[in-house]
């Protein structure tokens, strides 16, 4: 029998408690949403409506953030494709995130208490941005609701590999909601990211700093293990036998993100059925987003130890 994915009791739950802090989710910055969502489901994945993100203001009302989404949703963590919806500062942020590249772009990690974690960020010398209260309307089995997030930032260039942030979920049900779990591809849970890299030592240490977990080395690279799931950092040179599939013409660049399954089998299936590219390793496989996702690769694996830099 294959092993969870997520085996360990410390994360049989969707949001972390006390200290804990997860790898929540990660997201593709993309020009046209509905072939996005098209190519999740290419992938296997069963992806949401769009849905437009807002800042709620007392002051001057609800604003357009300038970017909306489609996501796929897990039994653990999710993966986000961001659109830009209007002409705002986070998404003239969005276009020059773009300008580099099509892909993923963003890391974000879950905390108990977003406000704890902003201001841990700044005593520890991150140069900070206020905090954000964010939310996008979700419509329901039962109805309209409301997903709400408290979100910690940090200036752009002060993580330089994407927008790198922490949130705290104020609306679990609302986010996570059942109808949208189940994955033709049997995907579980997001596991890691993947991050090449041109200084492994000095990006290992501020990912360090930044999440206050410590980093190991692992396979020409740096591992960062949170309470649940986990940041490889990797150099240009192994990215070459990790996924020789991509060829980054920029640094820092990130590569991908493993994805839990149920069933190896399922996912080999849908890559098939999607027409994408792909390779098998051991206790695993590799394959290319399509292209409306970006450039990058998803590893699928029914056990996490399986995944190269966790051997």
């Amino acid at each position: 029998m294959a092993v969870p994915p997520f085996a360990q009791t410390e994360i049989d739950r969707q949001l972390p408690s006390g200290e804990q802090i997860f790898l929540d989710h990660v997201g593709h910055f993309v020009r046209d949403a509905d072939a996005a969502g098209r190519a999740l489901a290419r992938g296997g994945f069963a992806p949401t409506p769009p849905s437009i993100q807002v800042n709620p203001d007392v002051a001057v009302g609800t604003q357009l953030t300038g970017t909306g989404n489609v996501t796929a949703m897990f039994p653990r963590g999710y993966v986000e494709v961001l659109f830009k919806t209007a002409d705002t500062a986070l998404s003239r942020e969005f276009d020059a995130a773009l300008a580099r590249y099509t892909g993923v772009h963003l890391a974000a990690f879950a905390v108990p208490d977003a406000l704890g974690a902003h201001e841990r960020l700044k005593s520890g010398g991150f140069r900070v941005r206020p905090l954000v209260k964010m939310q996008r309307p979700i419509e329901t089995a039962t109805g309209r609701d409301v997903a709400a997030f408290t979100i910690a930032r940090v200036e752009p260039d002060v993580m330089p590999e994407g927008r790198i942030q922490m949130l705290t979920h104020h609306t679990e049900a609302a986010v996570w909601q059942p109808r949208w779990l189940a994955h033709p591809n049997s995907a579980s849970g997001l596991v890691d990211v993947v991050i090449a890299v041109a200084d492994l030592g000095e990006a290992a240490a501020r990912f360090a700093r930044f999440t206050g977990r410590a980093t190991t080395s692992a396979s020409s690279g740096a591992l960062l293990r949170l309470d649940r799931g986990g940041v490889f950092l990797v150099t240009r040179d192994a990215l070459g036998e990790l996924a020789p599939e991509l060829s980054p013409t920029v640094l820092p660049f990130m590569v991908g993100y493993a994805i839990g399954v149920r069933s190896l089998a399922a996912a080999e299936a849908a890559m098939e059925s999607g027409g994408l590219q792909w390779r098998a390793f051991e206790g695993g496989i590799a394959a290319c987003f399509p292209s409306e996702l970006g450039d990058g690769v998803w590893f699928f694996v029914e056990d996490a130890a399986a995944l190269p830099w966790r051997r």
